[in-house]
């Protein structure tokens, strides 16, 4: 019973970690989309943008008995997370950097007025509520089953980790996102591994998928063997780890203009 709890409490801390460099993220892409707007409604187009993201994550909230009993969904889920994390990494290593994107980002922006810059930022929100909760329940559900009783049509357990995740992204999101931001200009390798992680989740869901009793390409109770556990969270640790120690693209320029 105590490695079951103690398996829910690493996924809850993955979970806040993964939560608060998205958070970060996400508290830049709302800093890049109100950047043209006076400094007053700035901060009313921001504050407008944190209240939608609380309204559309608790809003998903509703959605996550269906993701996790729905196989199809699950897929769908898998599939866009997959797409999501390496769609991120891929133009990260091979396309314009990330400071380019946001430079873009703003662009479209500007000359745009208040109220369609707050739609911006609502529709931003929701994209980042969806990434979230996918997340969320991608990493419950590999999870094994709790004393508690079901909620909603899940495991009690596991709907626990959901929505302690999405409090914590809420509240990281207001209180923790700027000492994020400021994670990601020492290490902005992180924003990349963030993405990594979110593409790796993105295969755990697909597992889980595959286990099915529908599906049964995989054996149905292989997402919470031990064998699939240890290698999910050691390429999860080394994603990590990567991501941490990995020089910055600033940093590889000032060397090289340093030759």
């Amino acid at each position: 019973m105590d490695s079951i709890w103690l398996e829910y409490g690493w996924t809850l801390l993955i979970l806040i970690g993964l939560e608060g460099l998205l958070s970060a993220d996400n508290a830049l892409v709302l800093a890049v989309i109100a950047k043209h707007l006076p400094d007053d409604q700035k901060k009313k187009a921001i504050s407008y943008g944190i209240f939608l993201a609380f309204a559309f994550r608790f809003g998903a909230l509703f959605a996550i008995s269906f993701i996790a009993n729905v196989w199809q969904i699950q897929a769908i889920g898998a599939a866009y997370l997959l797409y999501l994390g390496l769609k991120h990494v891929i133009k990260a290593k091979f396309g314009k950097d990330n400071e380019n994107i946001r430079e873009d980002t703003e662009e479209e922006a500007k000359g745009k007025g208040f109220w369609p810059t707050v739609s911006k930022i609502a529709l931003a929100d929701l994209a980042f509520a969806i990434d979230s909760i996918l997340a969320a329940v991608a990493l419950a559900l590999g999870l094994p089953d709790s004393p508690l009783p079901d909620f909603g049509g899940m495991d009690g357990g596991k709907f626990l980790i959901v929505v302690l995740g999405g409090i914590a992204g809420l509240i990281l999101i207001k209180y923790a996102a700027t000492w994020f931001v400021k994670l990601l200009e020492t290490r902005p390798a992180l924003e990349t591994t963030a993405y990594a992680i979110v593409a790796w989740v993105g295969v755990k869901l697909a597992v889980i998928t595959l286990a099915h009793e529908d599906i049964h390409v995989l054996a149905h109770d292989f997402p919470h063997s031990t064998l699939w556990t240890l290698i999910f969270y050691g390429v999860l640790v080394g994603i990590a780890l990567f991501g941490w120690f990995a020089p910055s693209n600033k940093n590889l320029k000032d060397k090289e203009l340093m030759k």
